[in-house]
């Protein structure tokens, strides 16, 4: 089951967050990443929207997130899934699958054109899900500045 996270769902969602950064190799403080999910929860008509994949017996098995923004290479809005991120335990079950369909869904309840994301270029198992799925790989390269 994939819903829209809640207030509820924060103590189940941070774990899978800090996982994900972790394969990152990133570490934004739990403060801050509640932070970010509670502003999603506030505002997900402008902000976006956090998803949370839970299995039959109701643990956590993944999340989604999507900020809404827009392109001028189509003059309209677009979602960007920033996360994506599926538990040991549910990789190989269809969660990844199931929560980017469920990305997919929410962009074309809002009105965007496209879901867009991003990942690293050696992260041969989800290159082999977006495959899949039928996603378009891009070849954009990617800046950025600190501020």
């Amino acid at each position: 089951m994939i819903a829209l996270v809640t207030e509820a769902d924060l103590t189940d969602l941070l774990p899978l967050m800090r996982a994900y950064c972790d394969f990152y190799g990133v570490a934004p403080t739990d403060h801050a990443l509640l932070e970010m999910s509670r502003a999603l929860i506030a505002d997900p008509q402008h902000e976006g929207v956090q998803l949370l994949a839970r299995d039959a017996g109701g643990s956590a098995a993944g999340f989604a997130t999507v900020f809404w923004t827009w392109t001028t290479l189509s003059a309209s809005r677009i979602g960007v899934m920033n996360d994506l991120f599926v538990s040991p335990g549910g990789r190989g079950q269809g969660v990844g699958e199931a929560l980017i369909a469920a990305c997919l869904d929410c962009c074309r309840r809002r009105g965007a054109s496209t879901l867009t994301w991003q990942t690293a270029r050696d992260n041969a198992r989800a290159h082999a899900l977006y495959e899949r799925v039928g996603a378009r790989r891009e070849e954009w390269i990617d800046y950025s500045l600190t501020t």
